[in-house]
């Protein structure tokens, strides 16, 4: 990837700057004019510009950081030691007149950063995946191959970065498969089932964790992978008190047709010509306090979504983590299974 791919100018609105992450997968830009660092817009700098209700079309100079960090060519050995140092994962490199000569990434940037949760996780594993038949005709959706290891093993391993080893899967569909393979797993984790006598919903299963989780726990659905800083997700809901935190996505669409407005009589009101969309998506990604379990009902239906709505009926705060198209990988049906598999490299 060439460098300009990381440049922006700072009239380009907030989305073009999102969309311009998301293509490049560095987390950042550069604010450039005439090859000039000016300043920095990260992914963070987008999500906390839309929590403040800011919008898309808002323009990038409105949220870049005009006092960016970085270092002159000659001391681009010292770059590694500096990013650790500063915990950024990025260094712009500049001479003497401010003109980017390149960037510096961190390297291992783990290493020094606490990224330790010790969360339990909860994963949703009992559903009929009846939008990937006919894989799910043979294998419950939790055993679906991505590569050599099935979707749920590519979850525990995303938590198992963040020190979680304390892993619950509530089942139904094809239970037995599910168990038997994990039984043949060499796990340096701990990991309990909870069988569903009957379907409970995206949510209700949770009724089966009563008395065994009693402090904030993550909720994933089996079919979804996130790929952003659990830790942040984690401590923006504690911040913010949230008794439910969900992690939606930003999808970006384009109709490919001429959308037609008509009026009652049948004339042409309006016209757009491939007009774009863009909203936030539920990505079946959740941090959870434990009192929304015990405030369900023993083996009843409900989805989380219910659960959500109730949880707001009684006064509690629901939250909304924003996080990028790119970050939100999704196999739930066949098209995005292969999209899965690509960003997976596999």
């Amino acid at each position: 990837m060439k460098i300009g791919a990381l440049f922006i100018s700072e009239d380009k609105s907030v989305l073009d700057a999102m969309k311009q992450i998301d293509a490049t997968a560095n987390q950042m830009l550069l604010v450039v004019e005439n090859n000039k660092l000016k300043a920095i817009i990260t992914d963070g700098d987008i999500r906390r510009h839309l929590l403040r209700e800011g919008k898309l079309e808002d323009r990038v100079s409105a949220i870049a950081n005009y006092q960016p960090r970085f270092i002159y060519e000659q001391d681009k050995d010292k770059a590694q030691e500096l990013m650790k140092k500063w915990s950024i994962l990025s260094l712009p490199i500049v001479n003497e007149s401010l003109e980017i000569q390149s960037i510096a990434f961190l390297k291992d940037y783990e290493i020094g950063r606490n990224l330790s949760l010790n969360v339990p996780v909860v994963i949703m594993a009992g559903g009929l995946g009846t939008r990937l038949y006919p894989y799910t005709r043979i294998l419950p959706k939790p055993l679906i191959p991505i590569g050599e290891i099935p979707i749920t093993e590519h979850i525990i391993n995303h938590f198992k970065k963040y020190q979680c080893n304390e892993f619950h899967f509530i089942v139904n569909h094809k239970k037995n498969m599910i168990k038997a393979y994990y039984s043949e797993v060499e796990k340096d984790y701990t990991l309990e089932f909870h069988n569903e006598e009957i379907q409970l919903g995206t949510g209700g299963g949770l009724c089966l964790l009563k008395d065994k989780l009693t402090s904030t726990f993550f909720l994933t659905n089996c079919d979804i992978l996130i790929r952003a800083n659990y830790k942040e997700i984690y401590d923006f809901h504690k911040q913010n008190g949230n008794m439910i935190t969900m992690v939606a996505a930003y999808k970006h669409l384009t109709i490919p047709y001429g959308i037609i407005n008509m009026i009652g009589n049948g004339e042409i009101a309006s016209m757009i010509e491939k007009p774009e969309y863009s909203f936030l998506t539920n990505t079946g990604f959740y941090v959870v306090e434990s009192e929304v379990i015990n405030r369900l009902e023993e083996n009843t239906p409900i989805g989380f979504t219910d659960i959500i709505e109730q949880q707001k009926s009684l006064g509690e705060k629901i939250g909304v983590f924003p996080v990028s198209e790119r970050c939100w990988l999704d196999m739930g049906q066949l098209e995005e299974l292969e999209r899965m598999r690509k960003e997976l490299e596999i």
